[in-house]
């Protein structure tokens, strides 16, 4: 059996409080991060235009789990950037590396969920606009 953790821990006393501390990060980073509004808007507007294309359950399974994936490295990135910036309140090369880096991540998965989107999307778009 498991020891209770010290009363001065940090860590969520139920699964509930847990969830609060999650929607809590979520809330943070839209109230501070400009790119995840931008993340939000494009998110809608591709799922606008899936339900507007009628898309199969695949390509719904495709195009969500690419959301998620530039959501999920846009939380991350956002937590890089914090924490360095609390751990390293000077400049510092390493901290700017680390700061570059998870950006980059945004970047890499924010530029994969374009390709996936074309290649999803794409076609039947092509199909609809031109004929």
């Amino acid at each position: 059996m498991k020891p209770d953790p010290p009363k001065s821990s940090r860590r969520a006393t139920s699964r509930l409080a847990s969830f609060g501390h999650a929607f809590a990060g979520w809330w943070y980073v839209l109230r501070t991060q400009h790119n995840a509004w931008i993340h939000a808007v494009a998110s809608l507007a591709i799922l606008g235009v899936a339900l507007w294309l009628g898309l199969g359950r695949t390509e719904w399974a495709i195009l969500i789990f690419t959301i998620a994936l530039v959501w999920v490295a846009e939380f991350v990135n956002t937590a890089v950037e914090t924490l360095v910036d609390l751990l390293s309140p000077d400049i510092h090369p390493l901290a700017k590396a680390a700061k570059d880096i998870a950006a980059a991540a945004v970047l890499i998965a924010a530029l994969a969920a374009v390709v996936v989107g074309l290649l999803v999307m794409g076609p039947q778009l092509w199909l609809r606009f031109s004929g």
